[in-house]
């Protein structure tokens, strides 16, 4: 089984307006609204690839009842602690012209809530997969990366991790199978500008040496190239279309190259698929669909 934690689900409500102006009324032209979460994300899209997967992580409140509810009908098993107080994240994306995002705190999980979630850590079993992804909510310690991946240590279990700066780089004395970052991450993460490809192969060479199997180091429009842990050196650009979305394409990525790789071991084919999966969502006003990304892998 796959698991995916996100530790605060949102909803992504998703306003469309033609300008915006502070100090009057302004009116939609269209509205949509997403479940949000980047391990959700890779959850939603796994689904459409046709893997099972199953989603952890805290909801609460009505707006809890409504991401469960809704990953659900997209076929996604879920095992989310429900919270006594307080409301899942909504967060609102306002497209006018420019891009402004405006997220929620969302609820604090209390320690009673967090042991939950390392119990059902503890059912994870050999042979599984879990993806961690995204950022820890303030209420939480910021450790709980290496906390859970110290309750698996010592189990055949493939670790993904998706996250930026110390959340990653603390991950990687576990030796997880696939880390995600992108140019500018990698400048962060060593303090060096990351520019030609050269320095892109250099420090993914360092992450690997640092505990990292496999390294895919996005590179926005120029698609993503991907360092093996056979040491062998992969690249796809990105397909012909027009982008429309950046919300989501790094989790598609994940969820494609998790399901490449999961169906022929072949680590060409899997960045190939996450490529796909990557640019499908960026096409898309939501989440890559299967029917999309059927279409783009046929241009990579």
């Amino acid at each position: 089984m796959i698991y995916t934690v996100t530790f605060s689900p949102s909803i992504d409500y998703v306003v469309r307006l033609s300008s915006m102006r502070f100090n009057v009324t302004n009116r939609t032209d269209s509205e949509e609204y997403y479940y949000g979460g980047k391990g959700i994300n890779v959850s939603q899209v796994l689904s459409e690839l046709g893997l099972e997967s199953t989603a952890l992580g805290f909801v609460a409140g009505f707006t809890g009842d409504a991401i469960e509810k809704g990953i659900r009908d997209k076929g996604v098993n879920t095992q989310f602690i429900r919270l006594s107080e307080g409301n899942s994240r909504i967060n609102i994306k306002i497209k006018a012209g420019a891009e402004t995002e405006i997220n929620a705190q969302g609820p604090d999980i209390p320690e009673d809530a967090l042991n939950a979630l390392m119990a059902q850590i503890d059912r994870i079993q050999s042979g599984d997969i879990l993806v961690l992804a995204g950022s820890v909510p303030r209420s939480m310690p910021d450790d709980i990366y290496e906390k859970i991946l110290d309750r698996i240590a010592g189990r055949d279990i493939l670790i993904v991790v998706d996250a930026t700066r110390r959340l990653l780089v603390n991950s990687l004395k576990h030796r997880p199978f696939l880390i995600k970052p992108n140019r500018l991450e990698l400048s962060e993460i060593f303090g060096k500008e990351v520019e030609t490809q050269e320095d892109v192969e250099k420090y993914a060479m360092k992450l690997q040496e640092m505990g990292a199997r496999n390294v895919i180091v996005s590179l926005g429009r120029k698609g993503a190239f991907l360092l093996d842990e056979n040491g062998g050196k992969h690249a796809y650009g990105t397909a012909k279309g027009t982008a429309v979305n950046t919300v989501g394409a790094g989790d598609s990525m994940v969820a494609g190259f998790l399901a490449g790789y999961l169906k022929t071991r072949d680590y060409d084919y899997a960045l190939k698929l996450g490529s796909a999966c990557g640019s499908a969502t960026s096409f898309l006003p939501g989440l890559a669909t299967k029917e999309k990304i059927d279409e783009v892998i046929k241009q990579l």
